[in-house]
């Protein structure tokens, strides 16, 4: 398995030099650590910062994650020292991620450094035909988090979700198997990914009734077009110390400031193939967002990508939210969404562009008193 020693190549030169210049990168990097911004990761002692990378588009395999992007280890290598550089030590990934590719290449692209990173990966989706080779049993999850190990060539697993909620199987029996895994050093920690409300409070109190693992963290859809997040799951969030990892923050690819009112979808965009697995936004009401977004972008100076990934970052119970990038140029755009803060009033005019009216029974618990908004 890798070890993990920081940035080890190979050099020919004397021992001495090769020693200063480790410690010349290790610093530089520790030094970019002290800008980015971190952050406590829900109801744990570990901290994360305010960025992670998603590495969906590594591999490409399928026209599913071929529409993601098709970064090979070389670029991926590249990207991911751009993150490091920048402070950015947090990497995403899931076994379903081009059948595996993607964890495959993030564990050959952080190779030599990988006490460096956090590295989160996910399991319960179908990696295979059986009948047993999908879900969150006992059955399925050791042998799904043994085979991400060896795919990203690591002895343990800083964040491990779930997936999805797996309704067939016990909750007892998938948190059990979580703490197991746990217990025995392969996983530092745990979290969920699109669960519902209920799921996750029912997680979370079997959790509680025999001192099992539990849930740090929330990875979820939330966006400026996508608010429903915040109807249930952030006041969840807020009441049990669950905190949010956003993905899919530009609202599956739709602000990225080249979606406009009367012009065609632009000719690269992942849209095309991917639109109808994701979370539907009826156009007017994206345009009416982006409106919003293009006002505030001429006052600022930030592309529109930037000021909705700053507006999350200012959200209750977010800790962190996953950026994407096709190649380099998207990642330093994104990267730039730190270190400066949309004004209260900037935020405000967001807020009431992107409203909408919640479901029952939220709408209606709204008008009491005693259940404000959780922002």
């Amino acid at each position: 398995m890798q070890g993990g020693d920081f940035c080890a190549p190979r050099f020919t030169f004397r021992r001495g030099y090769r020693a200063a210049l480790i410690t010349s990168h290790l610093r530089a990097w520790r030094r970019h650590l002290l800008l980015m911004e971190f952050r406590q990761l829900g109801y744990s002692g570990i901290k994360v910062p305010v960025l992670s990378f998603g590495t969906g588009t590594f591999g490409g395999r399928g026209e599913f994650f071929q529409a993601w992007g098709n970064s090979d280890v070389k670029e991926a290598t590249r990207l991911i020292d751009i993150c490091l550089e920048a402070g950015v030590n947090f990497f995403d990934t899931a076994d379903v991620y081009s059948q595996g590719a993607s964890e495959e290449i993030l564990g050959k692209a952080v190779a030599g450094r990988r006490n460096q990173v956090l590295i989160s990966t996910k399991a319960t989706f179908a990696m295979g035909d059986s009948p047993n080779d999908l879900g969150s049993s006992r059955h399925h999850l050791i042998p799904a988090c043994e085979a991400s190990l060896r795919r990203l060539n690591t002895d343990y697993i800083d964040l491990y979700h779930m997936h999805g909620f797996d309704a067939q199987t016990p909750v007892e029996e998938t948190i059990k198997t979580l703490d197991t895994l746990v217990q025995s050093g392969k996983v530092r920690y745990i979290a969920c990914s699109n669960f519902s409300g209920w799921h996750l409070m029912k997680s979370l109190g079997v959790s509680e009734k025999y001192g099992w693992a539990r849930y740090a963290a929330h990875q979820a859809y939330y966006s400026l077009v996508g608010r429903d997040f915040e109807w249930e799951l952030m006041p969840l969030g807020l009441d049990q110390k669950v905190a949010t990892i956003v993905w899919s923050p530009l609202g599956w690819g739709r602000l990225t400031g080249k979606i406009r009112r009367g012009k065609p979808l632009p000719e690269v965009s992942r849209l095309h193939s991917t639109a109808e697995q994701g979370p539907p936004v009826p156009d007017e009401y994206l345009y009416k967002v982006v409106d919003t977004l293009d006002e505030i972008s001429r006052e600022t100076g930030k592309t529109i990508p930037q000021i909705a990934l700053n507006w999350l970052l200012q959200r209750p119970t977010v800790a962190n939210v996953i950026i994407g990038a096709r190649n380099e140029e998207q990642l330093r755009q994104n990267l730039a969404a730190v270190g400066w803060n949309l004004t209260t009033e900037q935020v405000a005019r967001l807020d009431s562009a992107s409203a909408v009216t919640p479901p029952y029974p939220y709408w209606h618990q709204r008008q009491f008193s005693r259940n404000p908004k959780p922002v």
